[in-house]
């Protein structure tokens, strides 16, 4: 029988959001406007990535960093209610997030004033 990594075992419970969005700068605004806030509880951790939306694409190093235009949260939890109420609070912070980035992004403005 195969020894389970200790953050599996003490982190059963998880879950992972994925949110594409336009361009890399947005997503990597959203990152970090993101991960300034830590999680309160010691039962919760919480990881970001930038990922490309398909894995299959191949492009120089330059072209691949401005293809991660996906945020990748990873959540892991001790108890499935400690999960929960860390991605609730999280979702709310993201609606906080893109709303401010639909308001006030310079690019979403040349977007809508296209239409």
């Amino acid at each position: 029988m195969a020894a389970v990594p200790a953050s599996e075992s003490q982190f059963p419970y998880s879950l992972i959001i994925s949110l594409p969005l336009p361009t890399n700068r947005l997503a990597f605004s959203a990152l970090r406007a993101l991960q300034v806030d830590q999680e309160l509880s010691p039962y919760v951790r919480r990881d970001f990535e930038l990922v490309v939306p398909d894995e299959t694409v191949t492009a120089t190093s330059k072209e691949e960093e401005e293809a991660k235009t996906v945020l990748k949260t990873t959540y892991r939890a001790t108890t499935n209610r400690m999960l929960r109420v860390a991605v609730n609070g999280f979702m709310e912070s993201l609606g906080v997030v893109l709303g401010v980035m639909e308001e006030l992004d310079v690019d979403v403005l040349k977007q809508e004033l296209g239409k």
